[in-house]
């Protein structure tokens, strides 16, 4: 499955702009990504902090696998975003269950992913926020970015990128055995 991108300086959320390609334009996958978000969403309506530096992308495809629950599909994203994340970090990535991934008991990783139907079809947006060079500040919540994590300076199109291969040759794989 190859992923058609889409790159934006500021928009006010990944997710909304790729629900609009999907319900204006022609495409059955994309990548949405932009530099910074006004009003990121998390999961139950929380607000995304989007710190300029950091990731922010959003895939979509029509869904068609058949009996795959949406909790096995998140799963299965947070998997690939931590197949990513360890690409950079041999430190322990551990998953908060729904969608966040923690390296040091703090959040470096959020995913939100939102089901939206086109004539019949059925697309999965999926959101990803990867805090790479700046950590927000949270009441109650430690946060920490990929940069702090390694010690080393950490190039965030090589993220994207790397995102994106993973995303393409994991999905095509998930979709060819159904």
């Amino acid at each position: 499955m190859k992923f058609k991108k889409f790159k934006f300086k500021k928009v006010k959320s990944t997710n909304n702009t790729a629900m609009r390609i999907i319900k204006e334009k022609n495409f059955s996958s994309g990548m949405v990504i932009a530099d910074t978000q006004s009003k990121g969403r998390g999961q139950y309506g929380r607000k995304w902090i989007s710190l300029k530096g950091n990731l922010f992308v959003s895939f979509f495809h029509e869904l068609n696998i058949k009996n795959l629950p949406i909790g096995s599909i998140t799963k299965i994203n947070c998997y690939l975003v931590k197949k990513l994340l360890s690409k950079f970090t041999n430190k322990k990535i551990l998953l908060k269950k729904p969608n966040d991934l923690l390296v040091n008991k703090k959040k470096i990783c959020g995913i939100l992913q939102e089901v939206i139907i086109k004539k019949n079809k059925k697309f999965l947006v999926t959101g990803i926020g990867i805090n790479i060079v700046k950590s927000p500040n949270l009441n109650n919540y430690a946060t920490t970015n990929l940069q702090e994590v390694t010690k080393k300076s950490i190039n965030k199109l090589i993220v994207e990128n790397k995102l994106k291969q993973i995303f393409e040759k994991n999905l095509s794989e998930l979709y060819k055995t159904r």
